[in-house]
C-alpha cells in the first residue's frame, strides 16, 4: 500500500515554467532531485500552470529519471477552464468540475508527469455549478481505478467544503493563508479543517512577496516584530513568517512557490517552531495594526 502523507514544507511549481523562471528539462530535474536530497518530497502542480504545459515539463524531468517517481508525491489541481492557444475549445475562461471533466483532467495529468496515479486531486476553485453527487462519483471511480490516492478542494469556504464532504472523503484545502491574508482564522475555513480532519495547505504563506515591498502599509510593523522573534527563536525573519502559520493547531502545511532551493530550506526550518502564545498574537497584533478585542 503506498504512502499518502504529505508533510510540509510543499514545493510549489507554478512559477518553474513558462509563468516565471521556464526552466529546461536539466533544471526541472535538479531542483526535483535536490528538493529530494533535503527531505521536501511533495510538489504542488495545478493543471493550467504554464498555460498547461509546467505538468508536462516537469513530468519530461521524472522520465529522465524513472526512479525519482517512487520517492515523491505528486498533488494537482484541476476545474478552471483557461483561455489559450493550448485549448483552443475553451472560448471563456469558466469553471468545469463534471464527472467527465474530472476523468479528462486526471487522465492528462498521468500522460503529462507520465505515471500511474497522483498522491492528490483537488478541485482548484469553487463551482457554483458544482454538482457534489457528481463529483464524488468522479473520485471514486479515480480511486477505484488506483488513479489517485487522495482528494481535496482549494479555496473552497466551510459551507462549501462541507456539502462536498457529505458525498465524498475530502482530505485537504489549500487555503490562502499569511499574516498578510488572514480571512481563514476569521470565516471557519480553519476550524472546519480541525472539525473533519482536514489538512489545511496554506499557498502564498510568505504574503505572495509582499513582505519585501515596504510599500506594504503593514510591511515595517511585520517584518519589525518578526524580526525581534526571530533572534529570540535564533532563525531568521522568513522563518518565523511561516511559524506563525505551523503553530495554529489546525496543522498548516505551507506550500512555498519559489524557484529558489534556499527558500524551501528555509520553510522546512520553520515547521518545526511552534511560537510561544503572546509571540503569535504579537505577529497578529502587527498584521492587524490593532491589538485583539
Amino acid at each position: 500500500m503506498k504512502n499518502t502523507t504529505i508533510t510540509s514544507p510543499v514545493a510549489g511549481v507554478m512559477r518553474w515554467g513558462v509563468w516565471g523562471a521556464n526552466f529546461s528539462t536539466a533544471q526541472y530535474r535538479e531542483m526535483i532531485e535536490t528538493c529530494l536530497q533535503y527531505g521536501i518530497f511533495a510538489f504542488d502542480h495545478a493543471d493550467i500552470y504554464g498555460d498547461y504545459t509546467t505538468e508536462e515539463d516537469f513530468g519530461a524531468a521524472l522520465k529522465e529519471n524513472s526512479s525519482l517517481r517512487q520517492h515523491l508525491k505528486l498533488i494537482t489541481k484541476c476545474g478552471i477552464q483557461m483561455v489559450t492557444p493550448n485549448r483552443p475549445a475553451h472560448t471563456i475562461k469558466s469553471y468545469n468540475t463534471s464527472r467527465e471533466h474530472i476523468i479528462r483532467s486526471v487522465e492528462q495529468s498521468l500522460r503529462n508527469f507520465g505515471t500511474d496515479y497522483l498522491d492528490v486531486l483537488l478541485i482548484h476553485r469553487p463551482d457554483p455549478l458544482l454538482d457534489p453527487a457528481e463529483v464524488a462519483e468522479a473520485v471514486e471511480q479515480l480511486k477505484e481505478q488506483g488513479k489517485i490516492l487522495s482528494f481535496g478542494v482549494s479555496n473552497f469556504l466551510p459551507h462549501q467544503t462541507d456539502l462536498l464532504a457529505r458525498y465524498t472523503l475530502v482530505e485537504y484545502n489549500q487555503l490562502e493563508i499569511s499574516l498578510l491574508q488572514f480571512q481563514a482564522l476569521t470565516d471557519g475555513s480553519l476550524e472546519n479543517c480541525m472539525k473533519n480532519k482536514i489538512i489545511p495547505m496554506a499557498w502564498a504563506p510568505l504574503g505572495g512577496g509582499l513582505f519585501t515591498d515596504d510599500s506594504h502599509p503593514r510591511f515595517r510593523a511585520i517584518s519589525a516584530t518578526a524580526n525581534q522573534l526571530a533572534e529570540k527563536y535564533n532563525t531568521g525573519l522568513n522563518e518565523i513568517l511561516l511559524a506563525w502559520l505551523h503553530t495554529h493547531p489546525s496543522g498548516i502545511q505551507s506550500v512555498i512557490g519559489t524557484t529558489k532551493i534556499e527558500r524551501l530550506l528555509q520553510a522546512k526550518a520553520a515547521a518545526a517552531i511552534r511560537l510561544e502564545k503572546e509571540d503569535w498574537f504579537a505577529l497578529l497584533q502587527a498584521a492587524k495594526g490593532e491589538e485583539v478585542a
